[in-house]
C-alpha cells in the first residue's frame, strides 16, 4: 500500500489579514519520510519556513490530557532549532482544523517541549488599525518560549556590521546565543527606513543579523524590528517570532517593564504581544493566524 497523501496549509503567521505576517507551509506527516525529502518540499514551497508536524506515539508522551506532536522545521536550504511564527502556523493548522479537542498543544521539538494555547481575544484594540481583523475567530494563539540571552560582542566588528546596513548608525551590537547579530539603531523609524546590503551581511559574523529600535512616540508599540537572514536563503524574514525571545529581555531592561507590543516592520508586516517571565526566563508569544492555501502533496 503506498503512503499517504500529505496535507498541508499555508498559514499567514502573526496577523489577522491574509498577505501579511509571516507566511509558513505545514505539513502533517501521517508516514515517515527522510530528511532529503522534507528538506526538497521546503525547498519547493521556498518559504521562510516549512514544517512538519507529525503524531506522538503513547509511549513517548509523558502528558495524559494534553495533545502532543512532533514539530520540525526548514528554510529552504536547512533545518532550524527553532521558529516561532511556523510554530504559530502549526498550532493554528491543528486547532483549525480539527485535530485536537483542546485548548493546548504541546511540541516536541529541537529545543525542548513547547506550549502553544488557544486563549480567547484580549480587549484591546491593534495598535494603529494596521490589521483589518479578518481573523474573526475570537482566538489569539499563545507560544510559551525559552528566552533567548543576548550576550556582548566584539566592538571591532561595528564598521563592517554598519556597511552591512547601508552606513546606519548603530547605537550598540549583541550578540544572542542564538548566534543572531543583535544590532540597535536609533529609533523604529531608523529601522523601518533601513535598506540592508545581503551580499554585505553574509560576510557578517553571525547566523542572522536582527535590527531593532525604539517605537515612535505615540504609535502603540514599544519596539520595532527586522531580521536579515540571508546565510538560511531568507534575505528578509517578515515576522520572526522567535526573534523576539531575544528582544523581550533586551527591552524590558531598556524599557523596565515586562509586557510589550511590538511590530516587525518589513514589507508585509506583523504584530506580536509579548510577555517576558522573569521568573522562569520564559517569553510568551500572541499572535492570530489565517489560512491562505490548504491541499496535498503528491509525492
Amino acid at each position: 500500500m503506498g503512503k499517504k497523501l500529505v496535507k498541508y496549509a499555508v498559514v499567514d503567521a502573526f496577523t489577522g489579514s491574509p498577505f501579511k505576517g509571516n507566511p509558513a507551509a505545514v505539513c502533517f506527516l501521517e508516514d515517515e519520510r527522510d530528511d532529503r525529502w522534507l528538506q526538497a518540499v521546503a525547498a519547493e514551497f521556498n518559504l521562510s519556513e516549512t514544517c512538519y508536524l507529525s503524531r506522538i506515539s503513547d509511549s513517548e508522551s509523558n502528558s495524559a490530557t494534553t495533545p502532543r506532536f512532533r514539530l520540525r522545521w526548514f528554510t529552504p536550504v536547512a533545518e532550524v532549532d527553532l521558529c516561532g511564527h511556523a510554530t504559530l502556523a502549526a498550532a493554528h493548522f491543528l486547532f483549525t482544523f480539527g485535530w485536537v479537542n483542546a485548548n493546548a498543544i504541546e511540541f516536541l521539538t529541537l529545543s525542548g517541549v513547547l506550549t502553544a494555547k488557544r486563549v480567547p481575544d484580549a480587549e484591546e484594540s491593534t495598535p494603529l488599525g494596521l490589521e483589518s481583523g479578518e481573523a474573526q475567530d475570537g482566538f489569539t494563539f499563545e507560544l510559551d518560549f525559552p528566552v533567548v540571552p543576548v550576550t556582548e560582542f566584539d566592538s571591532v566588528q561595528v564598521p563592517s556590521v554598519s556597511e552591512a546596513l547601508s552606513g546606519a548608525s548603530v547605537v550598540d551590537i549583541k550578540k544572542t546565543t542564538a548566534g543572531d547579530l543583535f544590532v540597535v539603531l536609533p529609533s523604529g523609524k531608523d529601522v523601518a527606513d533601513l535598506q540592508p546590503r545581503f551580499d554585505e551581511i553574509e560576510k557578517c559574523p553571525g547566523s542572522a543579523i536582527l535590527v531593532t529600535g525604539v517605537a515612535p512616540p505615540g504609535s502603540g508599540f514599544d519596539f520595532y524590528s527586522r531580521y536579515f537572514a540571508p546565510k538560511f536563503g531568507i534575505k528578509e524574514d517578515p515576522v520572526t517570532g522567535s526573534a523576539h525571545c531575544a528582544l523581550a529581555a533586551y527591552w524590558s531592561k531598556k524599557l523596565g517593564k515586562c509586557d510589550f507590543v511590538a511590530y516587525q516592520a518589513s514589507a508585509r508586516g506583523g504584530i506580536i504581544y509579548v510577555r517576558l517571565e522573569e521568573k522562569s526566563q520564559r517569553v510568551l508569544l500572541r499572535g492570530k493566524a489565517v489560512t491562505v492555501m490548504e491541499g496535498s502533496l503528491l509525492v
